[in-house]
Formats: C-alpha cells, sequence, structure tokens
C-alpha cells in the first residue's frame, strides 16, 4: 500500500504516509490484519484486494 514497514525484534514499525496505494493483501489467518487491511483498503487509491478472509469471523461474525 506504499508505506515501510521494518521489522523489529519483538513486532514491527510501520511508517505512515498521507496516500495509500491499493495493493494485493495477505492475512495470513490473523483476523486483526484483515480487518486493519479492510479499513485501510476503504481510503486507498485503486483497488485492494485481501486473501484468506475466513479469518473476519473471529472479531466480525
Amino acid at each position: 500500500m506504499g508505506v515501510k514497514i521494518e521489522e523489529s525484534k519483538d513486532g514491527m514499525i510501520i511508517y505512515g504516509r498521507e496516500n495509500l496505494t491499493g495493493a494485493k493483501c495477505q492475512s495470513c489467518g490473523d483476523h486483526r490484519t484483515a480487518m486493519s487491511m479492510a479499513v485501510a483498503g476503504l481510503v486507498a487509491t485503486g483497488e485492494t484486494k485481501i486473501l484468506d478472509t475466513g479469518c473476519i469471523n473471529t472479531s466480525f461474525p
């Protein structure tokens, strides 16, 4: 989506930006990741496709 992400020892650092670009995203079965990408996709320019969305049922049945 055009943001820089750095992996750290205990997580990650996400450097935000003003404009996001639609992208193909993999949730890796994590409902938090899938939901975050869905929200980001709402404001992104272009199409956002999230793969493996069945996990969303965990937090949004």
